[in-house]
């Protein structure tokens, strides 16, 4: 897959608001699972931490192929 195949996929990704829903609602019980944890069991904290940052990571990850696709397009001004 090239860079700008794989930009195009990212905006096509980005562009659709059920994405969104679906990896908010992902993240949210991750986090709250987290939160809500039983104390004592720490590797069950570790774990859903763990996966409330591959989340934000994932996200991240998209955000910044598009931003540096936007970026390399301006160019210098001529």
């Amino acid at each position: 897959m090239t860079d700008a195949e794989k930009v195009a996929q990212a905006r096509a990704l980005l562009d659709m608001p059920l994405f969104h829903a679906l990896w908010d609602e992902l993240e949210e019980a991750a986090v709250n699972a987290c939160i809500f944890a039983d104390p004592k069991d720490d590797e069950k904290r570790h774990a859903y931490a763990a996966e409330a940052r591959a989340i934000k990571n994932f996200r991240s990850k998209l955000n910044a192929l598009v931003s540096e696709a936007n970026v390399s397009r301006k160019g210098a001004p001529a």
